[in-house]
């Protein structure tokens, strides 16, 4: 689920300021897990990885990968707490 002006940048550029002038640019992968909730403005950069599960915070900016059940926040994002369940709940996957 995305939230309101969300952004899943993947492109970079190089740090050396005359590569960069050249217009030389690149992409990261990004990847996203099953039943992710990116809140309102978050922002995730070119090359991590979000867990299943994972809860990140409004206005987070996820800049390294996060572990699975997990709720994250702050810039940079990081886990706050670990997401419980509850194994006599009907499972996500058999409501889909």
């Amino acid at each position: 689920m995305l939230a309101p002006s969300v952004v899943i940048a993947t492109p970079g550029h190089p740090l050396d300021p005359i590569e960069r002038a050249s217009g030389m640019e690149f992409a990261k992968p990004i990847t996203i897990g099953h039943n992710v909730w990116l809140g309102a403005n978050v922002t995730v950069c070119p090359g991590v990885t979000i867990g299943d599960n994972v809860v990140v915070g409004a206005g987070s900016v996820v800049v390294k990968d996060l572990p699975a059940n997990t709720v994250c926040v702050g810039s940079p994002a990081a886990p706050i707490r670990t997401i419980a369940f509850d194994e006599d709940k009907e499972s996500l996957s058999s409501c889909l």
